[in-house]
């Protein structure tokens, strides 16, 4: 699982023969195999389906079986209740009488299998020891149709499935390890004598940079087109192998020859979009995307005739000649799921081009796999979609206090999270706790100074590389000075003016041009104070700024709304708890003011409050995540007080 080129994220199976002593106390023989919808490189001894042997080899004595059946039939054979359900490849681990069998997709063994003339080369090099097994969709049947014919040639060492795979064997694990790696180096040196060059899946480096720019434009039109039905995440390769696959001459026709591998389609689709260096442009991106949609349907309904609700339409898989490969899915794993398998299409019709071309499933094998119920139900192991599936959010300052509990507030929805601060370190240590908690590729950090417009541009940019584009906008950077108006200096106050006016303003500008681009609803939240609706004695700059703020998103709003972009407030007070600002001597400062000593001032403003309470960063938190959320979808313009109730406050 380690080497993809051996085998596909989530496709293939392993299995093992042994003796286990049951809940009876009783020796028994148990197959181990594979279970549905696991990844033999990061595959658990739990997700593994420990099956009565003596049960399950009963199929044997069968002339045919129903997929529905099968599954019914293993449900019964397993060895003890809770695991997962057995691979619908089962029949032919269980078929053959082996201690050990592997069943992989090597791109090697997938080229072979795929050229017009995959069973006289197979003949040539192994002869009788490699049985060709014609194109047959898994299951029952060609489990019976291998396990018959493994029994006719006991010499046989291998078998070879047409546009399919590979299955081995041997006594032991070892064994049967050094008999695929062997049996796949055959085939890899086979096809590179062939195609008359060292390396049959090697890729020259591209001949010039992918266009950043033209990438950027692209990716936010993209993601919105392709989100019609959902959010997509994008993830972009600009790799040597994407981009020179990508800029191929042929790619246009190469690409449409059809799934390198079965397995691929549930992530992939049968065909990806290309996009020609004339079509990149906003609109020309759209009625691509809306041209493939189209064609999709068109396919399911000739295949189907109707009786199969079609999945999401829009492209898994996008090339770009001189740019890459960009693909798409629900959420950044999957996204990166679609990119492994179009990697090992890409070598595998890279390599049958040279060979004679690349023998693919017809149109209605490949849709009798994408609409396989045994397929889908991998889709179906998949967590439930949690209330920010799919959306990408940006919270400035969020390495710390409010913004940090945003980031871990909208993360725990489903949120992947843009940690932008100026604290790089900090933002990395938030980024890295999200991942770990939610999983690979939810979060990125970017250094932010949000008085820099070059560098606000820049966090974008990686945001859209990384993730294709953002739904969210969380302003929260922030900064406090408190003095006497006549002791407050030019420099205080432009700081304040700067950080808190200047600074939202280009983080919106920018999510803003964003979000039009993707055409998509959107929602940007400003984290401002109820100083900005109280004055605070001892502190106009950091007031004047926060009443800036309130305004500038009232302003947004009314641009935003014809765009589907919504802008909201939400006014905290008093978050001292894990506060930058507070810890940066506005504590002294503040304490100076009211004539209290600092050790009370978190219970000068708890007292002052309604609710007698004070406010730490989560509440905050929960107050940006509604309206971020669709929960607030009718709401715009707004505020939002989280301050234990302060009635000079109360808005009017």
């Amino acid at each position: 699982g380690a080497d993809r080129s051996v085998t596909n994220w989530g496709g293939g199976n392993t299995s093992a023969k042994a003796h286990e002593v049951d809940f009876r106390g009783v020796e028994t023989r148990v197959l181990y195999v594979k279970g549905s919808g696991s990844d033999l490189g990061t595959i658990r001894p739990e997700q593994f389906t420990a099956l009565r042997l003596d049960d399950a080899q009963l199929l044997q004595n069968r002339d045919s079986m129903s997929d529905e059946d099968l599954v019914i039939f293993y449900e019964h054979a397993v060895l003890r209740p809770g695991q997962p359900r057995a691979s619908i490849e089962t029949p032919l681990h269980s078929m053959l009488p082996f201690a050990h069998i592997d069943h992989t997709h090597p791109d090697a063994i997938i080229a072979l299998c795929a050229v017009p003339d995959g069973p006289d080369l197979a003949r040539r090099l192994w002869g009788e020891k490699a049985v060709w097994v014609p194109w047959q969709r898994p299951g029952f049947g060609l489990g019976k149709t291998i396990a018959g014919a493994v029994s006719e040639r006991p010499d046989a060492e291998c078998v070879l499935m047409a546009k399919h795979g590979l299955v081995t064997w041997g006594e032991s694990a070892e064994a049967c390890y050094a008999a695929t790696i062997s049996t796949i180096a055959r085939a890899a040196e086979a096809l590179a004598e062939r195609a008359d060059r060292r390396r049959v899946f090697a890729s020259a480096a591209p001949s010039q940079a992918p266009n950043e720019r033209a990438l950027l434009a692209a990716l936010p039109v993209l993601r919105g087109a392709v989100s019609s039905r959902q959010r997509m995440v994008l993830r972009v390769d600009t790799s040597d192998a994407a981009v020179q696959f990508a800029s191929r001459p042929d790619v246009a026709d190469l690409a449409q020859a059809g799934p390198a591998c079965p397995d691929h389609l549930v992530h992939t689709k049968p065909w990806p979009l290309v996009l020609e260096p004339d079509s990149v442009g906003a609109e020309a991106i759209r009625e691509r995307v809306a041209a493939y949609e189209k064609r999709y349907a068109q396919y399911v309904t000739t295949c189907a005739g109707g009786t199969e609700q079609m999945l999401d339409p829009a492209p898994r898989v996008v090339i770009i000649p001189g740019i890459g490969i960009i693909t798409t899915g629900p959420d950044a794993g999957r996204a990166k799921i679609a990119d492994d398998l179009y990697q090992r299409a890409m070598a595998v019709l890279s390599t049958t081009a040279g060979l004679g071309g690349f023998a693919p499933l017809t149109r209605e094998e490949t849709f009798g796999i994408e609409y396989w119920p045994m397929e889908l139900y991998k889709l179906s192991l998949a967590p439930r979609p949690k209330e920010l599936a799919g959306r990408v959010a940006l919270v400035t300052g969020g390495a710390s206090g409010i913004g940090r509990a945003v980031a871990v507030r909208l993360a725990d929805a489903g949120a992947h999270i843009v940690v932008a601060d100026r604290n790089a370190e900090g933002a990395a240590e938030v980024a890295a706790a999200l991942e770990n908690s939610n999983g690979d590729g939810r979060a990125l950090a970017v250094h932010m100074d949000v008085t820099d417009e070059r560098a606000v541009e820049s966090a974008f940019a990686k945001t859209l590389l990384a993730y294709g584009g953002v739904d969210i906008v969380v302003s929260n950077a922030g900064i406090s000075t408190s003095n006497p108006v006549e002791a407050t200096s030019l420099d205080e106050w432009n700081l304040n003016q700067r950080v808190l006016g200047t600074g939202y303003f280009l983080v919106a500008r920018e999510a803003f041009r964003v979000l039009k681009a993707q055409g998509l609803t959107g929602s940007i939240v400003f984290v401002a104070s109820k100083n900005g609706l109280v004055g605070g004695r001892n502190a106009a700059a950091y007031s004047s700024a926060k009443a800036l703020e309130i305004h500038l998103a009232r302003c947004l709003a009314e641009e935003g709304g014809g765009s589907g972009i919504r802008v909201n407030t939400v006014n905290p007070d008093a978050v001292l708890r894990g506060s930058g600002i507070w810890d940066s001597g506005w504590r002294e400062q503040r304490a100076q003011t009211y004539g209290i000593e600092p050790d009370q001032l978190e219970e000068h403003y708890r007292a002052r409050t309604t609710l007698k309470v004070n406010v730490v960063p989560e509440d905050v938190a929960e107050a940006v995540l509604f309206f971020a959320s669709d929960r607030s979808a009718k709401s715009t313009g707004n505020i939002l007080n989280v301050d234990g109730g302060v009635a000079a406050a109360y808005t009017r």
